[in-house]
């Protein structure tokens, strides 16, 4: 066994040769899940870390799966996953059927696929170079039993690294939602990952502006607390859609700090996802 088998997920009774493994451009997009049926794929991008991106990937999911949407959610987020954590699964035993390894899933019934189900401890750090994070997210497309899903949301690592391009370059991609905060830096970032997927040609579903505002709990005034609201202006400057805006709520990090993600309840995400199911359609 070599050492790129030896770090592998699927490494045991795998036939494959270790020399492609963790290539992005090897498989082609035709032979990875050949036996699933996803219908859209939607991807989750940030252009820097701390925007709250995996926090909106897992609320887009259960508000999916709320309106009786079959979904899954595929971590890619290889070196920092937290789907596992946001929706309270812990020590699950994998195990296979014809079409792959069975994903846990949650209390809604969203299929969920992360690296934290083959390590020790969630708490293990993964330290890979780019191909075998690569060669991970094509497993979890291709080797994973997604079955039928209406909808999966993927959950990609801030920036524009090797994990990005091999999912846009690997997956069926529907479209992309792009979260960002107020802040000027963040926005500068966005702007990098919108150039990105045009140059791609991978289709922007719109921006998602977390953190817009809080509300506060004694005299419900609306606080800018991480400086005035950017999201309408930069979406209409880099020509797409602006999803809305999401206030910072307190008893939204409880939720997902304690595994109850589902849970929680947002009109703002509401509306979001029925403008993203109306641009799926």
């Amino acid at each position: 066994m070599s050492d790129v088998c030896k770090t592998c997920p699927s490494s045991q009774g795998c036939s494959s040769d270790p020399g492609s493994c963790g290539d992005p451009h090897v498989t082609e997009k035709s032979l990875l899940g050949a036996l699933n049926n996803v219908k859209n794929v939607i991807v989750v991008m940030s252009g820097k870390g701390g925007v709250g991106k995996s926090s909106i990937t897992a609320l887009l999911a259960s508000n999916l799966a709320k309106q009786g949407k079959k979904v899954g959610v595929l971590d890619a987020d290889i070196t920092g996953p937290s789907q596992p954590r946001a929706f309270g699964i812990k020590n699950h035993s994998l195990r296979a059927s014809e079409y792959g390894i069975i994903p846990p899933t949650t209390k809604l019934g969203i299929k969920l696929m992360s690296i934290n189900f083959f390590l020790p401890n969630e708490d293990d750090p993964v330290v890979w170079r780019g191909p075998l994070l690569a060669g991970a997210v094509n497993q979890f497309w291709g080797e994973v039993d997604w079955r039928d899903l209406d909808y999966m949301i993927v959950d990609l690592p801030p920036g524009t690294g090797d994990v990005p391009l091999t999912v846009m370059q690997s997956l069926p991609v529907t479209g992309i939602v792009i979260v960002s905060s107020p802040q000027d830096l963040a926005f500068m970032v966005v702007k990098k990952t919108i150039k990105m997927t045009q140059k791609m040609n991978i289709p922007v579903i719109g921006l998602i502006e977390n953190m817009s505002y809080a509300i506060c709990t004694n005299c419900d005034e609306k606080l800018e607390i991480f400086g005035k609201s950017q999201g309408e202006s930069v979406a209409r400057e880099t020509d797409i859609d602006f999803l809305g805006g999401l206030p910072w709520d307190a008893k939204l990090n409880e939720y997902i700090d304690s595994g109850r993600t589902e849970e929680y309840t947002s009109e703002v995400m509401e509306g979001i996802i029925n403008k993203i199911i109306a641009k799926c359609n």
